[in-house]
């Protein structure tokens, strides 16, 4: 970007005829722009400017889910738990990831005893 404004303040300097751009010639003073056109290219080609946007909307979603869970009253915290209104997440007889029941058997009760 700072290539373009570069070039912009050169291009009018030389068309105004003021300062030392006047004199230069015109390869010299549109040379920002070329160099401006490799730099995209080069960013394109090595994934930068992908990687740039990937970012920003992995961010905007962020604030998405965060929002939503917010206006449903579950606003998350860091450990994962929700907020301390909801109450402390139960862990007993799930696995901590999928919160779905361990595997003893005993679907609904997590308590260790077997029948």
């Amino acid at each position: 970007m700072w290539l373009i404004v570069v070039g912009m303040i050169l291009l009018l300097l030389k068309v105004a005829g003021l300062g030392p751009a006047a004199l230069w010639s015109w390869w010299l003073v549109l040379s920002p722009f070329v160099g401006a056109l490799v730099w995209w290219q080069v960013a394109d080609q090595l994934g930068w400017t992908q990687r740039a946007a990937q970012r920003r909307d992995n961010e905007r979603q962020q604030r998405r889910r965060e929002a939503r869970m917010e206006a449903l009253g579950m606003r998350p915290t860091r450990s994962g738990a929700l907020d301390s209104r909801l109450g402390p997440r139960s862990r007993s007889g799930s696995n901590s990831r999928s919160g779905r029941p361990s595997g003893n058997g005993q679907a609904g009760r997590g308590d260790g005893d077997r029948r």
